[in-house]
């Protein structure tokens, strides 16, 4: 059984959350998930007829990013376009991050470990429960988020046979590409000031730096910046997640990248995160205007474009209705 523990002014949002938020064809729910000394909160954006034993979709962000990368209170998104198509959709904020609380802030503690570790496989058993028809849930996510999801599949074989596909956008383990923008971005901006400015005051504050959709810990900054320049070893226990990546028995996955992504999800690493994996049943597609796309898209553009609807994620739900 789940149930709310929180302050007051969480408990007024907890309260308001269990109002549905209406479209035309689809309804969505803020869940919350007991976790630690807080919540988890989990967006269940579903049909109003639900389609009984039609397979979940559990989505997940990337990093200084949280849920709403995927779904709108007005039925934008693909969590929306895929829950209009008679999909149950589940899109988690992992811990500080969009509603879940505690927010991230100096005291927050909790890094990427804890996502692969604990909240990955918390919320995919939360899923399953809610839908005794089925026996296994679709697992999406946005850039690092795709990093996590793989690391959890490779760690627990019991995720192995309980996740039935594994589909990513802009999702990069390294980042190889050479360029002035990757140089800003990625050497000077998150493995150089970040950390600094993480050193005074114990987070990164990317909200009021307008520099993403939510704030990183501390934690979790500094161990993206280790997994991104060197070995994909776990910081806690020492896991090695490249060795047993190899072994994994890896569902169905589908790998999209966007031609204009030329830093945070540049085509030819998320290329070489297929290799790195060892993925058996794979498809790679690029987003892009000679592929007979509308736009050479860029990494949040893969899947905040409104255009976006008329064009891949018409493919995306065709595949995931296919399997």
């Amino acid at each position: 059984m789940f149930v709310f523990t929180g302050s007051n002014d969480s408990l007024t949002l907890w309260l308001l959350s269990f109002l549905p938020i209406l479209n035309i064809d689809i309804q969505q729910h803020s869940l919350f998930i007991p976790y630690r000394e807080g919540q988890l909160h989990v967006r269940h954006i579903c049909p109003h007829s639900p389609h009984g034993a039609t397979i979940p979709i559990l989505m997940l962000h990337g990093a200084m990013s949280n849920g709403r990368v995927f779904y709108s209170d007005t039925g934008r998104g693909l969590a929306c376009f895929l829950a209009k198509a008679g999909f149950d959709v589940y899109v988690m904020d992992t811990a500080g991050r969009g509603l879940s609380l505690p927010k991230i802030q100096r005291d927050f503690a909790l890094g990427q470990g804890e996502v692969i570790r604990e909240q990955l496989p918390l919320v995919h058993q939360f899923i399953l429960q809610r839908h005794p028809l089925v026996t296994q849930v679709h697992w999406c996510a946005h850039s690092w988020g795709g990093v996590l999801m793989a690391s959890s599949l490779a760690r627990f074989t019991d995720l192995q046979t309980s996740v039935a596909s594994l589909l990513t956008f802009g999702s990069k383990r390294t980042i190889k590409v050479k360029s002035l923008r990757k140089w800003l971005m990625v050497d000077f901006f998150w493995n150089r000031l970040a950390p600094f400015l993480v050193a005074r005051t114990g987070y990164l504050d990317a909200n009021r730096l307008r520099v993403g959709m939510d704030n990183e810990s501390r934690a979790s900054l500094l161990q993206t910046i280790d997994w991104v320049r060197g070995d994909w070893v776990d910081h806690d226990d020492s896991f090695d997640y490249a060795r047993a990546a190899m072994k994994t028995n890896w569902p169905t996955s589908w790998f999209i990248a966007g031609k204009n992504d030329r830093v945070l999800g540049n085509p030819s690493d998320v290329r070489d995160m297929i290799t790195e994996c060892g993925f058996k049943q794979v498809k790679y597609t690029l987003l892009s205007k000679a592929q007979g796309n509308l736009f050479d898209y860029d990494h949040a553009g893969m899947l905040t474009n409104k255009q976006a609807e008329q064009d891949h994620f018409v493919t995306i739900k065709q595949w995931y209705l296919a399997l």
